[in-house]
């Protein structure tokens, strides 16, 4: 009698394209995955045969390793959004570098993964990247907040931030910082789900498709956070 298999929700699982160049790594993820009752609809060692296979097979998420040779994670993600390609990116990676992960993250990717996770944590992530959410390795998730040093002045030469209300701005600072939904709530004072329509009109004021793209985006154009008493 076969085992039950494990399903990441109750609604149908993604479909994923794995992009990795180690075989066994790729073989590997895929037979997990797909024991876990998620459809792999294809692997590529490569990211020319990833970006071909991205356009044809429409997956619902990308899981994606940074360095490879040839044309590397940083380079996909760019071909992918010259080819207006919607599908959310995982990058799945053994590099714990800030800049791989600040580079990815303004390049479009939905999350940044290192490679020796769980496998109950992969499959989780992938329901939320499913589900519009951002995901990042725990490990890494300070990078925002090193980046930014000291109490920087809001300002910036990028016109989409001139569209930003000061409320917006506020709640953009606090991005920068890495601080969750939650914890910009309690802060400023206000509900989670206002702190949510914010945050939905700060990524369509700066035209960016998540939360920590804005933020390092934020950090780029040198916004920091506000001075605290």
């Amino acid at each position: 009698m076969p085992a039950e298999v494990d399903r990441v929700t109750e609604t149908r699982a993604p479909r994923v394209l794995i992009i990795d160049d180690h075989t066994l790594f790729r073989s590997g993820l895929e037979e997990l995955l797909e024991r876990r009752g998620i459809d792999v609809v294809a692997t590529a060692g490569d990211g020319e045969e990833g970006c071909a296979l991205a356009e044809k097979l429409a997956p619902d998420v990308i899981l994606l390793d940074v360095r490879m040779p040839g044309m590397g994670g940083l380079t996909v993600l760019e071909r992918l959004k010259e080819a207006d390609v919607q599908t959310p990116v995982l990058m799945l990676t053994t590099s714990t570098e800030d800049r791989d992960l600040i580079a990815a993250v303004r390049a479009g990717a939905q999350g940044y993964l290192l490679k020796d996770l769980e496998p109950d944590e992969l499959i989780e992530s992938l329901g939320k990247i499913t589900a519009g959410e951002c995901v990042i390795a725990p490990e890494m998730t300070g990078v925002l907040a090193r980046v930014v040093q000291g109490d920087e002045p809001i300002t910036s030469s990028d016109t989409r931030f001139a569209e930003l209300t000061p409320r917006e701005m506020e709640i953009l600072c606090h991005l920068a910082e890495g601080q969750s939904n939650k914890v910009i709530a309690r802060e400023l004072g206000i509900s989670n789900g206002t702190v949510k329509l914010h945050v939905r009109a700060i990524l369509r004021k700066l035209q960016v498709r998540s939360r920590v793209e804005a933020a390092v985006l934020a950090v780029e154009e040198g916004i920091g956070p506000r001075k605290r008493d």
